[in-house]
């Protein structure tokens, strides 16, 4: 629906009250010259408000029938916007939202978490994707925003949103940029702990479990890739930072702002420490307007992940890896693949600004142009799989979480 029907309905009541006032003020002065048809004209004013507000009426349950579901509240209580361009988180769909929290192993504050599961499905071995919001967004408009519920309900697949607390970061950023505890690292770890957790009680597949983020959120993402690869299928990074330079806020800032100021694949290597990483297939999406992480970041990243994957090195792209570029309407996809598959693949949105491509655009940082990333990021999930967890990487970021 492209309003919401209490919106509808308090407009309509005040178009209404209007008449009645203007008819009420025409009948005052009508009264000053003839009380008799003063008289008409108010019952036939008041005739009509009566006749209008019983069509409302009736009207309203028809228009309620056409709903699934009621519009669900916003974490204060208010209702949220309906959607202009798909039936608004219907993204809370058919299935269950369950709203809880999860305290890692050692943390001091525990991480709120909305976990969406698909109607009419066993969660036994069903895959995972964990979706981690931008700055000034909540697990809520993350999911309002992006839609993906409505591709769990279709292709079978859950959905966790962790949600950052106001009093870990005022604006609900992650701290992305820094890998110490409680900080990023915690924050990490807290993921991980979730990851695992959810796997054990629900007995989701542990080798499809994918990772996905918008801006600060596509910046802990990243971080996870490296860190804990062996959780992560895969990784889709929307509209985020390349990593390895920024160690505070004021240098996040400036990466964000004109990308990395040293070379990325020495910065990765910096950060692997002479680690073997056992990859990870990557997608990367980015609007070419976008003012708040310039899209220089999104080449960095592929070059990153070109580096993680094996497909690169200092001097540049492995040979025998294919490179295959094509355009769609407002937007480039290249490919990297190695024996026939794609493992780093690139979205450069021409009109896209700091946003979630082929989102909901009522929702702040999510827009209706470009390509849907949502499903193209399920697109780029769905054959992925992790078969074994590495040790040598996941267990020194687990034993930061105690």
């Amino acid at each position: 629906m492209t309003k919401n029907l209490t919106k509808l309905w308090a407009g309509g009541m005040r178009r209404l009250l209007a008449i009645q006032n203007r008819a009420a003020r025409e009948v005052l002065h009508e009264a000053g010259r003839r009380a008799p048809d003063a008289q008409a004209m108010w019952r036939t004013a008041q005739t009509a408000v009566a006749q209008a507000a019983a069509a409302a009426a009736a009207a309203a349950p028809a228009a309620s029938e056409a709903q699934v579901r009621p519009a669900p509240a916003s974490r204060s209580g208010a209702p949220l916007r309906e959607s202009r361009v798909g039936p608004r988180a219907a993204a809370w769909a058919a299935g269950e939202w369950l709203r809880t929290e999860h305290l890692a192993p050692g943390a001091s504050r525990a991480l709120a978490y909305g976990l969406y599961l698909p109607p009419g499905l066993p969660t036994a071995d069903m895959p995972l994707v964990v979706m981690l919001h931008g700055c000034q967004q909540t697990m809520d408009s993350f999911a309002e925003g992006t839609r993906m519920n409505l591709l769990a309900d279709k292709h079978g697949f859950a959905v966790v949103y962790p949600e950052q607390s106001v009093q870990g970061h005022p604006h609900q950023c992650w701290h992305w940029y820094d890998a110490r505890q409680p900080a990023g690292g915690g924050e990490a770890a807290a993921i991980v702990s979730l990851v695992d957790t959810l796997v054990q009680e629900h007995g989701f597949d542990r080798s499809r479990v994918y990772l996905a983020g918008l801006s600060a959120g596509a910046g802990l993402a990243a971080l996870l890739a490296v860190s804990a690869p062996g959780h992560f299928a895969a990784v889709a990074l929307h509209s985020g930072p390349a990593f390895g330079e920024a160690r505070s806020g004021v240098s996040a800032l400036d990466v964000m702002r004109r990308g990395l100021h040293h070379d990325p694949v020495a910065l990765v290597d910096g950060q692997l420490a002479g680690r073997r990483h056992p990859g990870m297939p990557a997608l990367i999406v980015h609007g070419a307007a976008d003012p708040v992480v310039a899209p220089v970041n999104a080449e960095q990243l592929a070059t990153q992940f070109l580096r993680l994957n094996d497909l690169a090195d200092a001097h540049g792209v492995r040979q025998g890896v294919v490179s295959h570029e094509h355009d769609g309407e407002g937007y480039t996809v290249q490919d990297y693949r190695r024996d026939g598959a794609s493992v780093v693949r690139l979205c450069r949105v021409s009109a896209l600004d700091h946003a979630w491509s082929g989102g909901d655009d009522t929702v702040p940082f999510h827009s209706a142009t470009g390509p849907d990333a949502s499903a193209m990021i399920w697109d780029f999930f769905e054959t992925r799989r992790r078969d074994a967890l590495d040790d040598a990487f996941d267990g020194e970021l687990a034993a930061g979480a105690g």
